[in-house]
This record gives structure tokens, sequence and C-alpha cells, in this order.
């Protein structure tokens, strides 16, 4: 009994860490370089604002809260390309209640690494980041892989890689952040193309990326208080990744509805 309690109170202590914090990166296993002390997320805050609105400037749409203009871990202001990207992202703060859980707030986390690249990574490192999944991609979907029974995964053809370099290269450094945030989440640069062609859903695609781990549940059980709000979070971070990188590489405009009396 005691054993048992330990354990739950463990993964309690791992579910409530923010989402940046080393021990987050544990389930993705990805090997996230380390940031100073000064970029690292806070957890939670009080709520310090009450109104939130978007105003153009030059370098972009900015967010204010209340009066203040919204800044990133590193100062820098607050601007995002387009004014859809600047709803979704005032959204997320007009949502927070007495506090601000910002370990919820995933499109806001992509605009800041977006303006301030706390990893210093240009536009071929990201790139990078993302094909090396494609050796250890357990899917299949649409791209020259032959299937494999062995541990060590098939043998991927050089054609097949530089066509996904080709295409991946087509995208600016916003939306590539976005795609090697969602690679990461599911472990697929495969899945993660299928899910921006809008050719997977994000409940299918965080399906197919846990099937090994789906396998392990009906075998053993599940753990509701853990496996549950895994999933949950899995799909919260892909959605919010995959509407990211179609925020960022698509053109769109808002038109503004006037209200009559």
């Amino acid at each position: 009994m005691w054993r048992c309690l330990c354990l739950r109170d463990g993964w309690r202590r791992l579910l409530s860490r923010p989402l940046g914090s080393p021990m987050a990166s544990v389930r993705t296993g990805a090997n996230i370089p380390s940031l100073s002390r000064a970029y690292a997320p806070l957890a939670e805050r009080k709520k310090f604002y009450q109104n939130v609105s978007i105003t153009q400037g030059e370098g972009g749409f900015e967010i204010n809260l209340d009066h203040r203009k919204l800044k990133t871990p590193q100062a820098k202001l607050f601007t995002v390309p387009s004014e859809a990207l600047a709803i979704a992202v005032a959204t997320e703060w007009d949502c927070q209640q007495d506090t601000i859980k910002f370990y919820t707030m995933h499109l806001t986390t992509l605009c800041n690494t977006s303006l301030d690249n706390p990893t210093q990574r240009n536009k071929d490192q990201l790139i990078r980041a993302a094909v090396k999944f494609l050796d250890t991609d357990t899917i299949w979907y649409g791209v020259e892989i032959a299937s494999s029974t062995s541990i060590m995964g098939p043998s991927i053809p050089d054609r097949t890689r530089e066509v996904l370099v080709s295409h991946l290269a087509s995208y600016n450094m916003w939306a590539l952040q976005g795609i090697e945030f969602v690679v990461t989440q599911l472990k697929s640069v495969v899945l993660t193309l299928g899910l921006i062609d809008l050719r997977l859903t994000v409940e299918q695609a965080v399906l197919l990326s846990r099937l090994e781990e789906e396998y392990q549940i009906q075998k053993w059980g599940n753990v509701e208080w853990a496996h549950d709000y895994e999933l949950q979070e899995l799909r919260a971070r892909t959605a919010a990744g995959a509407l990211f990188v179609h925020l960022c590489s698509e053109s769109t405009t808002i038109r503004h509805k006037l209200l009559q009396d």
C-alpha cells in the first residue's frame, strides 16, 4: 500500500510540473537543449489583467493585457505575423481565470520560441531535427519507406529524405518551429505531415502515434490518473502545434463585422 501511494504521489508531482520543465520532456524523449534559468517558464501566477486586446504595429500584431504590451521571456515585444494567430493567442490569455496557467498556453509558448529562438537554431537545423525522426518512424503514410520487422528499422532511400527536406524547406521559420514541435510530440514526421496536410485528424494522428502504448494498456490495464491525462495533453499539444503551423504558413484575412443597434 505504501509503495502504491508513493508512486501515485510521484505521478502527481510529475503531472503538476510546467510543460517546459526538464521532467516534462521525459514523455517525449526529445533531446531538448538546456535553456538559461531566466528563460525557464513559470508554472502559474496570479492574474494581473482584466482585458485582452490586439493592435497592429510595424512588426506585426501585438497583444495588450489592459494597457501593457505582452513581452517574451527575453523581454522582446510579443508580435506575431498574422491577425488570426494574434486572435488565437489573445484567446488563450482571455480564457485564463484567477490564475494564469502558462503550461496550458501552447500557442503563446510556440510564439515565444519563434521570437526568442532560445536554442539559436536556424532553418536547416530545424529541418534536420524533424527529419531525424524518419529513421525511427513506425508509421508508413504515402512515402517511399519499406516495412521492417527489425528493431533497427528500415533503410530510408536518399530520394525520400531529399523530398522531405525540400518540402519542409518551403515553410517559413515560424511554421517550422510548429512542425518540429508536433514531430516531437508524435515521434513521427510522417504523421505530422499527414496531419498538416489535413489527411489525418488530431485524434487519428495521436492514436497512431500511441499504438505501442495502446497495446500495453490493453494488455496490462489503464492508469486513469496518468494515461488519461497523458492522452488529453498530447492531443492538446498536437492540435495547438498543427493550428500554429497553419496560422503561420497561410495567408489569412480577418473580416471585422460592424455591429449596428
